[in-house]
């Protein structure tokens, strides 16, 4: 099974559907809307992680910025009436946090633009996976067993700073650390002018 691949984009269609160029082998890959606008554009190099979806009739890549995409897209196609095609949709819309988010508030307005998914599915979506996209908020997706991560060292403006921080691909601690040096001068501050500067300390 393919789990990651690395190239450079070189066809992008409007459903999803591209091509990476590995090494000079194209793979035909679908990826949520707006996950390449991630990722750095062409000609440099991008990673993508990889789902293999493997059918009678068929073997089908699907590709996601971050590990915790992907983990979410395997999560979600474990629902009953949820196919891939669906939860792709559900990801073009919502990254694994935001997803996480919703489902954890029962936030079922956040799925109303959602192609393919009504009413019915949502209450399905928010009482099957409670709990269960928790990776998505700081742990580990690749772990076997899904485990909560501890409590957000800060709240409120920063805690959002912090979590974006995690969202992004750093580590907690890193975060943390992040958040901490910026506390001082974060009174009155909003979230992207706090967010710019937890990475520039970063950087």
């Amino acid at each position: 099974m393919i789990g990651r691949l690395t190239g450079i984009v070189v066809e992008q269609a409007l459903d999803g559907a591209c091509v990476l160029d590995v090494n000079g082998v194209g793979y035909e890959v679908f990826v949520p809307l707006g996950a390449l606008g991630r990722l750095p554009a062409p000609p440099a190099k991008v990673t993508l992680q990889v789902h293999t979806h493997v059918r009678e009739d068929a073997l089908i890549l699907y590709g996601f910025a971050t590990p915790e995409d992907r983990a979410a897209f395997r999560v979600l196609i474990g629902v009953t009436g949820i196919g891939p095609k669906v939860a792709l949709s559900i990801l073009s819309s919502l990254s694994a946090g935001e997803l996480a988010e919703a489902i954890n508030r029962g936030d079922k307005a956040r799925f109303k633009n959602v192609s393919g998914v009504g009413a019915k599915l949502v209450a399905r979506l928010v009482l099957e996976l409670k709990d269960k996209l928790e990776f998505a908020r700081g742990t580990d997706p690749s772990a076997t067993g899904v485990r909560a991560k501890p409590p957000p060292a800060h709240d409120g403006v920063l805690g959002t700073v912090q979590a974006a921080l995690v969202q992004m691909g750093f580590k907690p601690g890193e975060a943390e650390l992040a958040v901490q040096k910026i506390e001082p001068s974060a009174e009155g501050k909003p979230t992207e002018e706090l967010l710019r500067e937890a990475l520039t300390v970063l950087a």
